[in-house]
């Protein structure tokens, strides 16, 4: 019988934020492949692991995913980890899953850790809808690009940032996406760990000004906000974000439910702020 393939997430900083099940499986396993070697047998010493490891990353992912499947299904079974969080999540790994699936291997996640998710229900942004955009370009032309692609996203934009960057992209952002809230979250789980809050321009003059260190979230509103901070009704029109979801397929009862819900009114209230704007 084939092995199994795990997808274990591992700490972002904080070593005990490990779940239990993550721990016996690396110890189980016939071979873990890592990201970097080095760094994942500090987590396993730490814990008194001394299962086999393989690198597994970016430079050599075609090669060595087609070794593990070998091994996959010849009955070993293989965790993958990344240096941080889950594996597959801006981080090698999903070649491999793909073809696991393809060659009938069975696939395991076990959850844990994720900057993202930790970054968006600290950051006191909406949680019901969000968007991962991994890492922006480096470019500044391309970042721009992409923040215009998604400035009509309903939802919380998370991305990764290098800290050298941070500025340029909060600049980039607030020209191109307007006044918003945003968050910036650093070094979560570790001793520095920062969750600096305001809107845009105001991050993108601080960050100007201090460059930050280490691992880095930002999360920016779905809302934009006018010159007195409040909502800027052209964002906040419950009749053009009807049109608008109607236009992307949604009948009129489901448009209306969700720019409610994007708004956070009552489909009550939005029925009668939509018959007022529309009168």
């Amino acid at each position: 019988m084939a092995g199994t393939l795990y997808l274990v997430a591992t700490p972002i900083g904080n070593l005990a934020d490990i779940t239990h099940r993550a721990l016996q499986v690396l110890r189980d396993v016939d071979l873990i492949a890592c990201e970097d070697t080095r760094h994942t047998r500090k987590l396993l010493q730490h814990y008194g692991i001394d299962t086999k490891t393989i690198s597994y990353h970016e430079h050599n992912e075609q090669q060595r995913a087609a070794e593990l499947i070998e091994l996959l299904k010849q009955g070993s079974n293989v965790a993958v980890v990344s240096d941080a969080g889950t594996p597959a999540i801006s981080d090698p790994g999903f070649r491999l899953v793909r073809t696991a699936i393809e060659n009938d291997v069975g696939v395991v996640p076990l959850p844990g850790p994720s900057a993202l998710i930790a970054g968006l229900v600290a950051a006191g942004l909406p949680t019901d809808e969000f968007f991962f955009g991994g890492f922006l370009p480096s470019r500044t032309g391309a970042r721009r690009a992409r923040f215009s692609e998604l400035r009509a996203v309903p939802g919380t934009l998370i991305f990764y940032e290098a800290p050298h960057r941070l500025a340029a992209s909060l600049r980039d952002a607030y020209e191109v996406l307007g006044e918003r809230d945003a968050v910036v979250a650093r070094e979560l789980t570790k001793l520095h760990e920062e969750i600096r809050r305001g809107r845009l321009s105001e991050l993108a003059e601080h960050y100007s000004t201090v460059e930050p260190r280490g691992e880095i979230v930002l999360l920016i509103d779905r809302t934009v906000l006018d010159q007195a901070g409040t909502e800027d009704s052209r964002v906040a029109s419950v009749a053009a974000l009807v049109q608008q979801f109607e236009a992307a397929g949604l009948d009129h009862r489901a448009a209306l439910k969700k720019a409610a819900r994007e708004l956070q009114l009552s489909r009550a209230e939005a029925y009668r702020r939509l018959l007022a704007e529309r009168s």
